[in-house]
């Protein structure tokens, strides 16, 4: 909530839901956010949770994200 739309989310492979619950937080106070795809990740349930959630503006693969970022900071 601090940063607001300034900040930029990124929510990779992982396991549980506790990054997703933060990336919802993130995500109503305004930042953009970005989730790893299920075909590059190695456990999914992490950026799905997020995706579930509506946590997640743009969903990318791995090798995208780091582009994906930097336009997020460039838009910011």
């Amino acid at each position: 909530a601090t940063c607001g739309h300034l900040a930029v989310g990124v929510i990779m492979t992982g396991m549980g839901r506790d990054g997703a619950d933060g990336m919802f937080r993130m995500r109503r106070s305004g930042a953009r956010t970005i989730a790893q795809d299920e075909a590059s990740s190695v456990v999914w349930s992490m950026p799905k949770a997020a995706i579930d959630l509506g946590a997640v503006q743009s969903v990318v693969p791995l090798a995208g994200i780091a582009r994906a970022l930097v336009g997020a900071c460039a838009s910011a």
